[in-house]
């Protein structure tokens, strides 16, 4: 679906109209950006359950005998580490100069057979680049237009599906995939992921289907809607990266701290190489987190060390939770350990910032799971 301006609408448009939602353009959708108001939302998402319209995100599915030669090649994280059905890993897709495309969650969904999420905006990036390098006898999909994802996060999130799903039903361990018949109807693949820092799921189900499951979580009382505003604060408190934020094709793995997703040893894959270098010799600059004593850091700002600008701000809002600013930016390496003390231009003050290590908030319902 798709309205007069050219973005494109998920299932759930209609949805988040009727609750007063106030809609954005992002990654080419029309997306919500709050219903009743960001803090709020979050805050919702910390102490109870909140729900996320995710269906913009795009989804491709790989089948056959060499899917898993062919993706261990490809991707920068060991495939080999979920060799088990149903187990997912965090990964990176780059180019041959270490560049990130894009930053990936995998799946292995079944026989000779994984599912890719990839983000909305890298959408027709990431397909032509995978199927450019997919040999012939390789089944390489994009089903993001069949596809619906709805993300349920917080505390009561997994009490919620309980309820929803067949009698005797319990939830994936994290960061694995399940199956479950949500409302005693609806077929859905349930994944124990998301990107708020609070247990819960992703619920991945048909684009007919997104509605009913989208009613049925709102018949519960401690579920609220919550939109792109709160998902962001979400996941900064967490220190989790956005792309085209806090990485980009300019940016490598090493100097964005996800040196974590990168092989060591299990062979040639593609940019492998090059990271293998920068993490030999050292990043130029690292991308660190910053506390700010005072005003609300935003994408941009300039950073200081002792009256001289040294980069800028990568991601930044106001924590609810710390109740303070919070920030991510790229500084050269060596001054980027904890402890280290800059400075943000916000508007036309100053305001002191000191690197911290990541979370910014360590206390959640997915801490204690």
């Amino acid at each position: 679906m798709t309205d007069v301006a050219g973005l494109k609408r998920t299932a759930l448009y209609e949805e988040h109209i009727a609750l007063g939602a106030r809609m954005v353009p992002f990654a080419g959708y029309e997306m919500p950006v709050h219903y009743t108001g960001i803090i709020d939302e979050h805050r919702a998402v910390r102490e109870r359950a909140g729900i996320f319209d995710v269906s913009h995100m795009a989804e491709f599915r790989v089948f056959g005998f060499g899917a898993f030669d062919f993706l261990q090649r490809a991707l920068s994280n060991d495939l080999g580490r979920i060799a088990g059905i149903g187990q997912a890993q965090y990964t990176l897709l780059l180019d041959e100069d270490g560049g990130i495309i894009d930053d990936l969650i995998v799946y292995h969904s079944g026989d000779l057979e994984y599912l890719i999420i990839a983000n909305a905006a890298n959408r027709e990036t990431d397909f032509t680049w995978l199927s450019d390098q997919a040999p012939d006898d390789l089944e390489l999909v994009d089903e993001s237009d069949r596809t619906a994802l709805i993300a349920v996060q917080g505390p009561c999130a997994l009490d919620v599906i309980r309820e929803l799903a067949d009698e005797g039903w319990e939830p994936p361990v994290r960061f694995t995939l399940g199956e479950a018949r949500l409302g005693g109807a609806v077929p859905c693949l349930v994944a124990r992921t998301g990107y708020t820092g609070e247990d819960g799921v992703e619920i991945i189900c048909r684009v007919a289907d997104a509605p009913v499951v989208w009613r049925l979580l709102l018949s519960f009382p401690e579920v609220t809607p919550c939109g792109l505003g709160a998902r962001d604060t979400l996941r900064l408190e967490m220190g989790y990266h956005l792309y085209g934020s806090d990485m980009d094709r300019k940016t490598d793995p090493i100097s964005a701290g996800l040196g974590w997703v990168v092989s060591k040893d299990k062979g040639d894959f593609v940019g492998g190489r090059a990271v293998a270098r920068i993490r030999e010799e050292g990043p130029q600059r690292k991308l660190v987190h910053l506390l700010v004593d005072e005003g609300i850091p935003r994408h941009g700002y300039p950073v200081l060390h002792e009256g001289v600008e040294v980069g800028k701000v990568a991601s930044g809002t106001f924590s609810p939770t710390l109740q303070r600013g919070i920030a991510t930016a790229y500084v050269p390496s060596a001054m980027s350990a904890p402890g280290s003390l800059f400075e943000v231009a916000i508007r036309s003050k100053m305001s002191s910032a000191t690197v911290v290590k990541p979370p910014f908030v360590t206390s959640t319902s997915l801490s204690g799971a």
